[in-house]
Parts: structure tokens; sequence; C-alpha cells
């Protein structure tokens, strides 16, 4: 995503980001810069452009394209600056060994954003990020607030939306980002922080007001060296480095291991009966959505808007950030049973006319084993007949978590294995591991592969519906659920991008069902 940018309020001088660095300032006349781009392609004039070492070639040899584009300087490494030198750009040139770890420190500098005054909320952790954010978000709204939202989904400034690439942007155009929404009247910002995104110095210069940890389980192994690695990388937001203050869930050992090692002050919340945190859950025996929240002298009575269990820890994570962000109790208890809606998360899938004989579907982000799990046991109860589960995995990703992605599907009635994002993988052998995993589990489950995924959500719905064999007949009390996927609109297949979306798919299935079932009682 190319970041919305401030109007320019000022300008920041090469002296001033050189002594930020702690080199001298480059010979010549005293330059001003006005925004920071990582991208050639992004330069508008007054920019620095940071011209980094990539996977394939380096940022400096775009440095006269840059140049021409309106750059005033440019941040690079040693190698960077002899590139820069052999193409005849005259600019003032900083010089850093490891330019992309203060790269986020002066896009602070440059966009004012060292100084903000808007409160910002960031999310960490495996899974319910998301979902945590926009509960955040939604309630803050309810409360009257201007809000703006970084995220996997999209980024919100109020009512603005632009679709996201990433979870968390590159650190320039992340403070840009951040700029904008101050001098737009933003009262608090809540955004995801993703592990790439703290590995990488993406969110380098910010401080965030409160931090949360969610949970912690197998994924992204194929960037991180091993869940040790993932751990770090995570914890490193809970540092006065990134935060003032933290909010940890201690319901996994992840958790418990976190809150004992912060180095910021934290308090702790658990759903676990007889837990013992700052914050605890206690959910009404008769309705597993609805609980009471207990902390530092406040009860909130809550109901989860979403189904499942990790969805009440969710919920209740967000409605004590809110009290810890000095919102009143009875206050943030009406604006956290606010309505949200999160795109690809448990999302409900329905025709417009409002039939009772065609089968529930829900799209769901769930990628990892324990999201996979959590959401076929959040929706089994709520399932009086046939449960069916659409999954996949992502090629060129963590390959280890395949398998385990299947035993956890197996928990439907009917599992069909198809493609999900392929990418550069052969997409039979991606689909062979999570087969492998399903057809390991015992209880009666039936494995199914279906390559297409458009065709896999079709057979699906019809099995649920009952007019494939397979399923219940009516197909009014069954259920489909389609993992993996979520929100995105796209489908990764040999590099290229294909317009995919599982919630039109779904929608397109329901109405051919509801077609066969009209022809069937004709």
């Amino acid at each position: 995503m190319t970041a919305l940018r401030p109007i320019p309020a000022g300008s920041t001088s090469i002296a001033v980001l050189a002594n930020a660095l702690g080199v001298d300032p480059p010979a010549g006349p005293d330059t001003v810069v006005s925004g920071v781009t990582l991208d050639s392609r992004s330069v508008q004039s007054g920019d620095l452009y940071a011209a980094l070492p990539g996977a394939t070639t380096h940022g400096a040899r775009f440095a006269s394209g840059a140049r021409d584009a309106g750059a005033t300087a440019i941040l690079t490494d040693p190698v960077g600056a002899q590139l820069v030198a052999e193409q005849g750009v005259v600019l003032p040139v900083l010089v850093h060994p490891e330019p992309r770890a203060v790269l986020g420190h002066l896009s602070a500098l440059v966009y004012g954003t060292d100084r903000l005054k808007m409160p910002l909320i960031g999310i960490t952790g495996t899974n319910g990020k998301t979902t945590t954010a926009y509960l955040i978000h939604s309630a803050l709204v309810a409360l009257g607030r201007q809000v703006g939202l970084i995220g996997t989904v999209e980024t919100r400034i109020g009512d603005e939306r632009v679709r996201s690439v990433r979870t968390t942007p590159e650190a320039p155009d992340l403070h840009a980002l951040l700029a904008t929404m101050a001098q737009r009247g933003m009262d608090a910002c809540v955004m995801e922080v993703s592990s790439h995104a703290l590995s990488q110095h993406r969110v380098d210069g910010v401080i965030y007001d409160l931090a949360l940890f969610t949970n912690l389980s197998q994924d992204h192994l194929d960037f991180h060296h091993d869940m040790e690695d993932y751990f770090a990388a995570k914890a490193s937001l809970f540092t006065p480095a990134r935060s003032q203050s933290g909010l940890v869930c201690v319901d996994d050992d992840w958790g418990l291991r976190l809150a004992g090692q912060s180095e910021i002050p934290i308090d702790t919340l658990t759903t676990q009966p007889g837990g013992l945190a700052d914050w605890t859950v206690t959910i009404d025996p008769h309705d597993p959505h609805r609980f009471v929240l207990r902390g530092r002298g406040d009860e909130l009575h809550l109901v989860s808007a979403l189904p499942g269990a990790f969805n009440v820890t969710n919920t209740a994570m967000a409605a004590a950030a809110l009290l810890l962000l000095g919102v009143d109790g009875a206050a943030a208890q009406r604006a956290v049973l606010a309505d949200p809606h999160v795109p690809g998360r448990m999302e409900r899938v329905v025709l417009d006319d409002g039939r009772d004989d065609l089968p529930a579907v829900v799209v769901d982000y769930a990628h990892t084993p324990d999201a996979i799990r959590a959401a076929l046991e959040a929706l089994r109860p709520v399932t009086a007949g046939t449960l069916v589960c659409v999954t996949g995995a992502g090629g060129d990703r963590d390959r280890d978590k395949r398998a385990a992605m299947g035993r956890a599907a197996a928990l439907a009635d009917v599992v069909i294995v198809t493609d999900d994002n392929p990418r550069s993988e052969d997409p039979g052998s991606i689909r062979e591991a999570v087969l492998r995993g399903a057809r390991a589990e015992t209880g009666g489950v039936t494995v199914l592969e279906v390559g297409d995924r458009r065709e896999a959500i079709a057979r699906a719905v019809a099995i649920a519906a009952g007019v494939e064999p397979g399923g219940d007949a009516p197909g009014a009390t069954a259920l489909v659920a389609i993992m993996g996927k979520g929100h995105e609109t796209g489908q990764e297949i040999g590099g290229e991008v294909h317009p995919f979306d599982d919630r039109a798919e779904a929608f397109s299935a329901l109405e051919a069902a509801a077609t066969q079932l009209g022809e069937a009682s004709a």
C-alpha cells in the first residue's frame, strides 16, 4: 500500500537526521526533507529515498530515478553509497551499515510522530489480532471517538478505507499514516503488529500506549527459525523502546512467560476457571457467549457477538483494554456490546431471500492448526447436522504445520482438502500433506480432495444441503466452514494473483443449491 501522506506541516533538515544517526552531515548546503519512502516508484518531491539492500537487487540502483522524481536525499549502506556515486547522482547521502534498522526512527523525525498525542494500541499474537482490533475500534467508535485502524484487512482513517497489502506497513508508510491520522483529528489508532514487522523494524520509532498479547501457536516458521525466535519477536513489543504498558492473556504458557519477563508494566488476563490474573473471566454456565469480566474494581457483564471460546477471550481483551485506556466501566460495557463486523472472521454468508432450507455457511481466516481446531470447536455445538470443513494450506510457508492443519480439520464430519494460495509450490504436494493429517484421524470422518477451490466450496455446500450424497437432507441443520483465506479477494497460483473471494463463491454455491432444491421439490 502506498501510504496516505500527511499535508506537510514542516520539514526536517539532513543535519538533524545525521545528528540522530550520530554521523557527520553530508558536505554542502543543508537540505530539507518532508517525506520518506523506500520505493523509488513512490518518491515525491522533498523525499528521503531509503535505498535498502533487497533479496534480488539493491534499492540504490534506482537512485537516479528517485532523484528525477524529486528526492532530495538518500539513506543507504556503504554498498549503496558506491552505487549512487557510480550513477553520478549528486544528492546528500546518509550512510549507515544497517539503514533498515534506523529507517523507522528517521521517519518519526520527518513526520513528527515522535511526539504524537494520539493514543496508540498495538495488538500482537498468532490468532485473534484482527478480531480484537476490530472489537476495540468498534467500541471506541460507539463511544463517539474518531479512530484509525491499521491491520491485515484494511486501513481506516475515520470513514476512509484503504485495502491493506500486509498486516503492518513498512516504517515510512506507517509513520506517514499515523501523521495523517493525527492531522485529521483521530482520537486513537488501533493496529495489528505482526512478528514480521517487529523483526524487520517496521514499527521502529512507534511507542504504543498499550500493547496486547493474545496467544502464540505454530505459524510463520518459514520466516522464524523456531518457536523461540517467533516468541522473541512478539516479546520485543513489550519493551520500553516500543510500548509504555501491556495487557497479556496468560491462558497459554507463552503468555505466562511473557508476563514474567516483560520489561514494562503488565496487566494479565485469564479466561481459565480458577486462573490467577489481574483480569478474570467467568463464563455463564448456561450461555457460553455471556461472561463477567472482573479486575481493578470493575465488573463488566458482557456478551461475545462472535461464536467460540476464543472470541470470548478476544472480547474480554478488548474490554480490559478500554478500561486500561481510561474508559468508564459502564461506558466500556455498553461500547463492547456494539455489534462488530469483522471481515472474514466467522463471517456468515446468507442469501438475501431468507430461505431456511439451506445450510449455514461461515468463512474464517483460520490458517493454523490451533485456529482451525478452535473454530470447529466453536461451530460444533451450533451444528445439529453435518459439519463440513473446506481447508488447505498456503505454499512457500511453514510446511511443518500442514499435516497438523489436516488433523485439526478432522473435527468436522466431512473434510474437503483444496488449494489455498499455492504460490510457487506444486498444489498437489501441499494438499497431500494436509490430506495425510486428516486421514490419520479416526472417528468416521469423510476426507475428500478437490483441488479447485471454487469446485470445493460448491461441493461442500451441495453436500451440506443434501443435494449431493454425504450430508443431510434437507440441509438446514448442516454447516459449512470455509477456512484459510477469510477476507482475501485473490488466490495466488504460480506467481499470479487471480480474483477469488470465498464469500462470493459461497454465495454462488448457496444460490446453486437453492435452485437444485427448488427443482427437486417442484
